[in-house]
């Protein structure tokens, strides 16, 4: 069993990232610490100048939102955070920051362009320093 889980979501994929919180119940030992994950895109300053001033903090304080809600849905006490940055490298610097014993990460079935270009999951499998539990 995992003292420390972490369960990185995609917002675009929420009933995938739901499943996988029940899941690392299951994986979790008695008092494990789970660790919600939403990582926000940057966006690059030349594509900002066109955008909404504040958009982007908009997007952390309704992910985050959301997050606590399906935390708070599942029973279960869990650590919420929202970060900007990469996907896969804000990942492992959560994981590796709070140390994590197993990261659950949701993944979609490969494109091909997934062959030439490595998901996010596949890049937190071959870079990460603990357990990684890839969920279809």
């Amino acid at each position: 069993m995992y003292k420390t889980i972490l369960v990185p979501i995609d917002m675009a994929h929420v009933a995938k990232g739901k499943a996988n919180v029940n899941l690392a119940a299951s994986y979790g030992a008695q008092g494990a610490k789970v660790i919600l994950l939403n990582v926000v895109d940057d966006i690059p300053n030349w594509a900002a100048v066109d955008l909404p001033e504040g958009l982007l903090d908009k997007s952390v304080k309704a992910t985050k939102a959301e997050l606590k809600a399906i935390a708070k849905a599942s029973g279960m006490e869990m650590e919420v955070e929202v970060r900007i940055g990469h996907s896969y490298d804000t990942i492992l610097e959560v994981a590796k920051k709070k140390k994590v014993d197993l990261i659950l990460i949701a993944s979609h079935r490969p494109g091909f362009q997934d062959y030439f270009l490595g998901s996010t999951a596949a890049k937190v499998v071959r870079h990460a320093n603990c357990s990684v539990l890839v969920v279809r």
